[in-house]
């Protein structure tokens, strides 16, 4: 199945997440409706790695899983991690300047979410959209 790494550093790279995204959602035969859920959830996973994680990278690849293809983007990086992950996935909460609809609304628009998160070690964030 093909796959690719996208760094996340800049703005920029953010932008190319979301085109690989949907590159790869529309390899997957995902529907419009299910591309603009995963483009946008992936985009604002990729600004929170970007923002909150100091950058890191996004894993895009088009899965299988058993008769249900689609299309998962693994986002890691190595920053302060989250303390309080329930929290952190409350609508309106929000540990900078934005409006703290990122995570939750990820986590709604994805089939497929985990976050796995150590202070100190980084995040790990699984977002996944399947037909």
């Amino acid at each position: 199945m093909a796959r690719s790494t996208v760094p996340i550093r800049t703005g920029e790279d953010v932008v190319r997440v979301r085109q690989e995204t949907r590159r790869y959602a529309i390899e997957a035969g995902l529907g419009l409706v299910d591309q603009t859920k995963i483009v946008t959830a992936a985009s604002e996973i990729a600004r929170n790695t970007l923002d909150y994680g100091k950058g890191g990278q996004a894993i895009i690849e088009v899965v299988q899983i058993g008769a249900r293809r689609g299309v998962r983007i693994v986002f890691e990086d190595n920053g302060p991690g989250i303390a309080d992950i329930e929290l952190a996935l409350k609508d309106g909460y929000t540990s900078g300047k934005g409006m703290g609809l990122g995570l939750g609304g990820a986590r709604r628009l994805s089939s497929e979410f985990t976050i796995t998160s150590t202070p100190g070690n980084g995040t790990t964030v699984t977002i996944g959209r399947y037909k």
